[in-house]
């Protein structure tokens, strides 16, 4: 008796909340049209006049403050606090254990050997895309990131295979990559060494690569639809990292009955839909199927071959949802490590002393750095994969479920269960780099100077969930921070000493803390 009859009160109890959240909101709304009406906006004053709306913002966070575990936070080392021992969760439940967000179980694998066993050992069972219910709203289980099945496993073939028949193509890749970082240096020259802060400009080259390869050409960085893809995605991205979104996957009825930042993101995609669509009407007007240009080009021949069959999953929603995930994904994640890496060679001048010695022995000053010159760069191959170890971009992945019930070290996981893997473990495991919390090219050399992979490199996760791009992404990360520190001097606006390096916690990912730069030519 008890399962069941626990199952139907908690139906009940969804039902009976459902009907409270709709007749609060029309009582919301009633009160709004009554006071401001629909076209004046909001201000603090209108509070006094809404006494229904004020309960209800008050409403709404004692009741999330009520539940338990809704946004649990993890200590990364023992602490005493008030005369308590709160031990490191995984020192205390071992490298797999559960914690809840809301009333959802996830199930949390810390550690390499644990992490490595999942996504690559058992990748197969642990390829499923968790929950996500505010991107389930968006994208509908379309595209990349967060489709499941026969629909995933297409649509990443697909994807990985343009990404590479572009790298041999006519104009591969890194020739659009190349132009980029040309395109971007003189956009730092026109900077003429004063303090500025990179942020906008960092964005702009790694979108506008993403851009070459969708969309055929790059942009000029004052075009303004240029700027208003740019500005919605990187809104989306923030509220996507905010803590309201945070409950909103907790308790996804939230979405559906209250207002807030998360109606943006939804007239963001819309905004970005159309923008998409409005180009691939263009593509297929001009369409060469011998002659693919870009990915857009690619995807609409794909459609064309698979017409007859009935479960094609080359469809114009997955066409959207796919070039808002290539951008969202390669876009954000690039131009952020960028930013991070610049502070980080802010901070350590002597690194950045020994990367353009060696760009001056390798290449010169006067050629374009090329991907060839990687193999004869170790250093410079150090400090990339530095970067990426210690700001550690997103510690607990994008999240992971089982594809069926999965027996893992002795645990049955029951098919469906969401996955966190950290990487931060990975990344900073004291064993495999030592003093992880130090930013040191040295985790990446051997004792002859020569560059050392490492296994726990997981800055692009591993296994067949891992980052469809990250072969664009090492490249993007290679070539723009060499041309950068083969044209420019860095200098801080203040003492390296007193630079803050220290993560700024964003939702799912680390970004850097603001800082000013300046970008000297090198004469």
């Amino acid at each position: 008796m008890g399962e069941r009859s626990t199952e139907n009160r908690v139906q009940e109890e969804v039902h009976c909340l459902v009907e409270e959240l709709r007749k609060t909101n029309a009582k919301v709304q009633e009160e709004i049209d009554h006071v401001l009406g629909r076209h004046q906006s909001p201000c603090m004053e209108d509070r006094s006049l809404m006494p229904y709306m004020d309960v209800v913002v008050h409403g709404i966070q004692r009741y999330v403050d009520l539940v338990p575990s809704s946004l649990p936070h993890v200590v990364t080392h023992d602490i005493k606090f008030r005369n308590y021992l709160i031990p490191k969760l995984s020192n205390t439940y071992g490298p797999v254990f559960t914690v809840y967000f809301g009333l959802r179980p996830t199930v949390v694998l810390h550690g390499y050997e644990a992490v490595k066993e999942a996504l690559i050992d058992q990748g197969e069972e642990f390829s499923g895309r968790g929950s996500l219910p505010m991107s389930q709203r968006v994208n509908k289980g379309y595209g990349i990131l967060f489709s499941n099945g026969k629909r995933w496993k297409e649509i990443r073939r697909f994807s990985l295979m343009t990404l590479r028949n572009f790298g041999m193509g006519k104009r591969s890749i890194e020739d659009r990559v190349q132009e980029e970082a040309r395109c971007l240096v003189e956009e730092l020259r026109k900077t003429n060494g004063s303090p500025c802060d990179p942020t906008f400009l960092l964005g702009c080259a790694p979108c506008n690569v993403i851009c070459s390869i969708i969309f055929q050409n790059r942009f000029d960085y004052t075009d303004q639809n240029f700027r208003n893809l740019l500005e919605k995605f990187n809104e989306n991205l923030r509220i996507m990292s905010s803590p309201w979104i945070q409950i909103c996957n907790s308790f996804p009825i939230l979405i559906d009955y209250f207002p807030g930042s998360h109606n943006k993101v939804f007239k963001n995609f819309a905004y970005v839909r159309s923008y998409v669509l409005e180009k691939v009407k263009e593509h297929q007007a001009t369409l060469d199927i011998n002659n693919p240009r870009d990915l857009i080009d690619c995807f609409l021949i794909k459609m064309e071959q698979e017409k007859h069959n009935q479960e094609m999953e080359f469809t114009f929603e997955n066409l959207i949802a796919s070039v808002f995930d290539l951008f969202g994904a390669g876009t954000e994640t690039t131009s952020t490590t960028l930013r991070y890496g610049l502070l980080l060679l802010l901070k350590h001048p002597e690194v950045t002393a020994k990367v353009q010695e060696e760009i001056d022995r390798v290449i010169g000053r006067h050629r374009s750095p090329c991907m060839q010159d990687r193999s004869h760069m170790p250093y410079m191959d150090a400090v990339v994969h530095e970067i990426q170890r210690y700001i550690d971009l997103v510690p607990t992945n994008l999240p992971h479920a089982v594809t069926r019930d999965v027996k893992f070290r002795n645990y049955l996981i029951p098919k469906g269960t969401t996955i966190v893997t950290s990487l931060s473990s990975v990344l900073h495991d004291d064993k495999e780099f030592p003093n992880p919390e130090v930013f040191d090219p040295a985790h990446f050399l051997d004792e002859s100077g020569n560059f050392k992979k490492s296994d726990y490199f997981m800055a692009f996760s591993a296994g067949k969930r891992n980052c469809v791009g990250e072969g664009l992404a090492r490249m993007e990360l290679f070539l723009f921070l060499t041309t950068i520190l083969q044209k420019f001097t860095l200098e801080s606006v203040v003492d390296p000493k007193d630079l803050d390096t220290a993560p700024v916690s964003s939702g799912f990912g680390h970004v850097p803390p603001p800082y000013q730069i300046r970008f000297t030519p090198v004469i």
